[in-house]
């Protein structure tokens, strides 16, 4: 999928400090050739929650923000995220006293 695209998919309005920020993320995430469409499908999913992926501004990674406004809403959302981790073998960080996730890479 071509940068500008993805950027697209995921709400952005493709300019060239996001296409940069993008490149540094993709470089930064391990296998992510491997796991690039898995993150858009779970993007996808995550919509229902009010949860979504998203560029971290303070590190080279995706983030998964969770802003359900349910607390049923975001314990569904945790699930999904937790069973997109261990499906597609990816390495995911829990910021701490956030509801937030950094997708690190493939770990198979």
């Amino acid at each position: 999928m071509q940068r500008d695209a993805m950027l697209t998919q995921l709400g952005y309005v493709p300019n060239d400090a996001l296409l940069k920020q993008l490149e540094k993320i993709e470089k930064n995430t391990i296998g992510y050739e491997k796991i690039q469409k898995h993150i858009m499908d779970l993007h996808d999913h995550l919509k229902v929650n009010g949860a979504y992926v998203a560029l971290s501004n303070s590190n080279d990674y995706f983030k998964i923000k969770i802003d359900s406004i349910t607390p049923e809403l975001s314990e569904e959302a945790h699930e999904k995220v937790q069973r997109f981790s261990d499906k597609f073998k990816i390495k995911i960080e829990k910021v701490k006293d956030k509801e937030t996730y950094y997708i690190i890479g493939f770990e198979g």
